[in-house]
């Protein structure tokens, strides 16, 4: 071998080491022999460095999984003797190998047992034992080497093709027949011999035992002498934890339900007797949470027992099971109560079946009364925060359901371990909560309501954890208690009452001033979930308001709690609609400072991020649009609003254009894509009802337009700069109706110089958005810009790119279809004549790209797009009555297109896209039918199919199916003839 480039094998190698070595690697992979001197290498112990051990295994195993069947049988019977000889020699080495050579050295095994066992090698187990014997260095090769055909045969993290499915069912139904019960036995034996002398090997033996149960037969090991042996280990410190998941997996194993039944029961008596159960002497906390997944895995299999006796009718032993299953309930909340979150967790299932039980029967007895409510006070224990919880160290917006559409609240931090744990485990526990409320309403609301008011109370000398767990409570009961529309406060009259009182009492209470920031969060939050109460007790509005406009809220010394106020504040706001209207001036007054622009100074630290004033923007805008001032003041209002932007983004812009650093430049362009995003913002309070026009603002936005437009001829920072505008256009467009059309033009003709991929991409969206809307009031604007905007794009598709790069590809692909979409619209909108306007050679070059993007590009979405564009073509060209040479064209071309598009290798059937992509193409030749009448049949009967060598008695079939008046038979026929055309 070539040790200089093995050298590169060490992680300490430097680059160039390391690449020769990748690229020898590479070299051995493809050679025909290379693998040979890696095996020889291995049976005689050639190299003691264990990366160069390791790389030998590595090419023995791409042997066996991409070339074995090249090779020879003498060939094929090396690599077995090199296995096993390399396994004889473990047993003799002075020092084991490392422990990811074994792992390596196993999956090779492996792999070569699922490629021979059922053909050369079926005693692959019995040679393998025969060698290890009860050696304890072979006996931990042979425990990793079952664990490693397992991976192969059951691992449900491995996507398999349904071949190796097949092999794989195949391979298990050979092995329960001829050597399970061998292995089982050996198992046991290795279990007896170890279990007091080596406890690493009585544990990997016992993890082979857990992983194989699931697919043998369970007799084999759901028998006294090996459950007896599972228990004793149960009592020996370095074993309880693997023999508790091992004895999880036997009781996790499906079977007849009256024998699971006294299977959990007679585990359960013994685990009892020998003191298991007694939670509150044990202080180990990771065999204790292995003990609870154990104990709720029992649970939940008495559980699934239950539903099926009851299923079945069966309602004596039905009855058996409940009972015991409520015999583990007391063990069952004390795991549930217990301080450490890891084995509370793991025990939730379990409780969460029972709720489901519960809530099937139709009374329940005292007994079950008090375990609900036991369980309800174990969640309110445990969804409350402990004292060394970081609050610096969480990732505030995984607590609540934020709405998708809202990036901005989205704060990426840095979360810890722990927090990022305890977050989750809230989830868990908010499920119990909801089926708590499923089972029995009146007692989770009382016990929340007690919970509340006890904690309100005294809220200035309570503890953070304990009063943000009241409000949260709370908070949670609007999920827990479902209702339309939010109608918390109408409907039924106790529950009603018992919210608006804890509602009145959260708002007068003074909590929102507590010093701590989960519960000023929890506060709004809740304020937020329950907007309706201020529809019934509107007086509380004002001291909300406060709370959100102060240092409670968006002048909070937390950036975490001002971010999240700016968007609950805009949700507050909205929903609150017209009852803001007596606090408009004054609202509007109170959040100026937090409007102003942040200049890209340095060191200057604005209150909110720009993210968190698109929401102060759009909650102004909302404010002035959906009050009762006449459209004379809400244009006042607006233009106040506005102008400081527009004011500002001048100056900006002046600054951009003489700023010579790029960082600076960089900073001016953000702080004007701001304005700009600002602007665009509060537009998104206008509706149907309330139209820019209506309000009187049209003017307002008009003026924005007109200051925006002259930083698209900005040379400087073009992208952000044109982004920001484009967007703002976008508005507008949806925004002010026709009187936006005066500004597109010299807009268009300012995006379209000095343009990439991507930005003819992201104009094309606009233009189409406009021709759209405003059809044919757009046709000569669209006549003027049509070949610009296309030279434009033929220009960029005409760049030559490098073969490898990837994303410039991407790019192109991406325009390609943005260019076809856009002739769409075009032609969808009832404009082709902006087409036909174009001059004959310009029209022609247009046909021909829309021939080649149906014909040439392997792009599904691309080729459904110009066959749509092709039909309707010749829907509006096709008939008699059509431009000169158009009826020749489609005979010449489209039809061919028809037909050579889909006999392409690359335009695969079996891909959804490219079926529909067909079936746009099955229209195209429905509507030239449909225009051209007999003439295409005798076309295609006489010229056009014989020409492609199809047989008569095939050519008659596909006219008639042509000819067939529902179009979706001729959809389902044109599909069955590519596929029998294809090779």
């Amino acid at each position: 071998m070539d040790e200089q480039a093995l050298l590169g094998l060490n992680p300490n190698a430097d680059a160039d080491f390391r690449q020769r070595a990748l690229a020898y690697f590479e070299q051995l992979k493809i050679s025909q022999d290379a693998w040979q001197v890696c095996a020889e290498a291995l049976a005689q112990s050639i190299y003691s460095d264990d990366h160069i051990k390791f790389f030998c295994f590595q090419v023995l195993e791409h042997q066996i999984k991409f070339k074995y069947s090249e090779l020879t049988e003498v060939q094929q019977q090396l690599i077995r003797e090199t296995l096993v000889t390399w396994l004889q020699a473990q047993m003799l080495n002075p020092q084991p190998e490392k422990t990811f050579i074994r792992n390596k050295a196993a999956q090779v095994f492996a792999l070569l047992f699922v490629t021979e066992y059922l053909t050369k090698w079926p005693k692959f187990f019995f040679d393998i034992l025969s060698v290890v014997d009860l050696n304890p260095r072979g006996v931990d090769m042979y425990l990793r080497i079952l664990m490693a055909v397992d991976a192969e045969l059951v691992d449900r993290d491995v996507v398999h093709t349904s071949e190796e499915a097949r092999r794989n069912t195949l391979l298990k139904d050979t092995m329960r027949e001829q050597c399970i019960p061998s292995l089982v036995e050996s198992w046991y034996q290795i279990l007896q011999n170890y279990q007091y002398n080596n406890s690493e090997l009585t544990c990997q033996c016992l993890e082979v035992v857990g992983a194989y149960v699931s697919w043998i037969d369970l007799s084999l090991i759901a028998n006294e002498r090996f459950i007896n042996m599972l228990l004793g280990h149960m009592s020996v410190e370095v074993l309880r934890e693997e023999a508790c998941d091992c004895l999880f997996e036997i009781v996790n194993k499906g079977m007849d339900p009256i024998d699971k039944t006294k299977l959990v029961e007679s585990l359960c008596q013994v685990l009892q007797s020998a003191g298991l159960f007694s939670i509150d002497q044990e202080d180990d906390v990771d065999f204790l949470a292995r003990f609870s997944k154990l104990v709720n895995g029992m649970g939940q299999a008495l559980i699934a027992s239950w539903t099926k006796l009851i299923k079945n009718g069966d309602m004596k032993s039905a009855q058996d099971a409940l009972q015991a299953i409520e015999a583990k309930v007391a063990l069952m909340l004390q795991l549930l109560i217990h301080e450490d979150d890891d084995i509370s967790s793991n025990i939730i299932g379990f409780c969460y079946d029972y709720l489901h039980i519960l809530k099937q029967l139709n009374a329940l007895s005292d007994q079950q009364k008090a375990n609900v409510e036991a369980i309800m006070l174990a969640v309110m224990k445990k969804l409350t925060y402990d004292e060394e919880y970081n609050f610096e160290n969480e990732w505030i917006s995984t607590y609540y359901n934020q709405p998708k559409k809202e990036p901005a609240v989205m704060l990426q931090e840095h979360r810890g371990e722990d927090e990022a744990m305890f977050v989750e485990y809230r989830k868990q526990l908010k499920l119990l909560l909801d089926r708590l409320a499923q089972v029995s309403p009146e007692l989770l609301l009382a016990s929340v309501r007690r919970v509340f008011n006890t904690t309100l109370q005294n809220w200035q000398t309570t503890r953070f954890m304990e009063v943000e767990v009241a409000i949260r409570l709370l908070y949670m009961l609007a999920e827990a208690l479902p209702v339309s529309h939010g109608a918390h406060f109408s409907g039924d009259v106790t529950k009603a009452t018992a919210l608006q009182d804890m509602m009145r009492t959260l708002v007068t209470s003074g909590v929102s001033a507590y010093q701590h920031t989960s519960v000023t969060l929890e506060f709004f939050e809740t304020v937020v979930r329950y907007e309706k109460f201020f529809a019934v007790e509107p007086q509380h509005i004002p001291t909300v308001l406060m709370a959100f406009l102060d240092h409670r809220g968006l002048r909070h010394t937390s950036p975490k709690v001002r971010s999240r106020t700016a968007y609950l504040f805009s949700r507050f706001v909205k929903s609150l609609n017209k009852q803001m209207n007596p606090f408009i001036e004054d609202v509007l007054n109170r959040i100026q400072d937090l409007l102003e622009l942040s200049p890209p100074e340095n060191g200057y630290q604005a209150l909110l991020s720009s993210d968190d004033q698109l929401f102060i923007y759009e909650t102004a805008g909302v404010l002035i649009v959906n009050s009762e001032y006449s459209a004379e003041r809400k244009q006042v209002l607006m233009r106040n609003l506005l102008t400081p932007l527009m004011e500002k983004f001048k100056v900006l812009l002046e600054k951009l254009m003489m700023a010579q650093d790029e960082d600076r430049q960089m900073a001016l362009a953000d702080c004007l894509n701001h304005a700009v995003g600002f602007a665009s913002r509060t537009s998104k309070a206008f509706s149907n009802k309330q139209t820019v026009k209506q309000c009187g603002c049209s003017e307002v936005y008009l003026d924005c337009l007109q200051t925006f437009l002259p930083a698209l001829s900005c040379p400087l920072q073009k992208e952000v700069l044109r982004s920001g505008v484009r967007t703002f256009l976008h508005r507008m467009i949806i925004c002010l109706e026709e009187e936006v059309l005066p500004f597109i033009p010299s807009a268009s003709e300012h995006m379209l110089k000095d343009c990439e991929a991507k930005d003819l991409q992201e104009f094309i969206p606009l233009i189409n958005q406009i021709t759209a809307k405003f059809k044919t009031q757009v046709s000569p604007f669209l006549q003027q810009m049509f070949m610009p905007l296309l030279h434009a794009i033929f220009e960029v598709l005409l760049l030559p790119a490098e073969e490898n790069d990837q994303s410039a590809a991407l790019e192109k692909q991406m325009l390609r279809r943005s260019y076809f979409a856009f002739l769409q619209t075009v032609t969808g909108s009832g404009m082709s004549e902006v087409i036909a306007n174009q001059g004959a050679e310009n029209v022609e070059r247009v046909l021909f790209t829309v021939i080649q993007g149906a014909v040439d590009y392997p792009d599904p979405i691309a080729q459904k797009t110009c066959f749509i564009i092709l039909s309707k073509l010749v829907e509006l060209w096709g008939g008699k009555d059509g431009p000169v040479g158009f009826a020749d064209f489609v005979y010449k071309h489209i039809v061919p297109a028809c037909f050579l598009a889909p006999l392409k290798q690359t335009f695969d059937l079996a891909d959804a896209q490219t079926v529909l992509a067909l079936s746009e193409c099955a229209v195209t030749l429905k509507t030239i039918h449909l225009k051209r009448g007999p003439e295409c049949i005798q076309y295609l009967q006489q010229e056009y199919l014989p020409s492609l060598q199809v047989a008569p008695e095939i050519i008659q079939e596909f006219c008639q199916a042509l000819q067939q008046p529902d179009a979706k038979v001729f959809k389902n026929y044109l599909k069955v003839f590519f596929q029998r055309a294809k090779p």
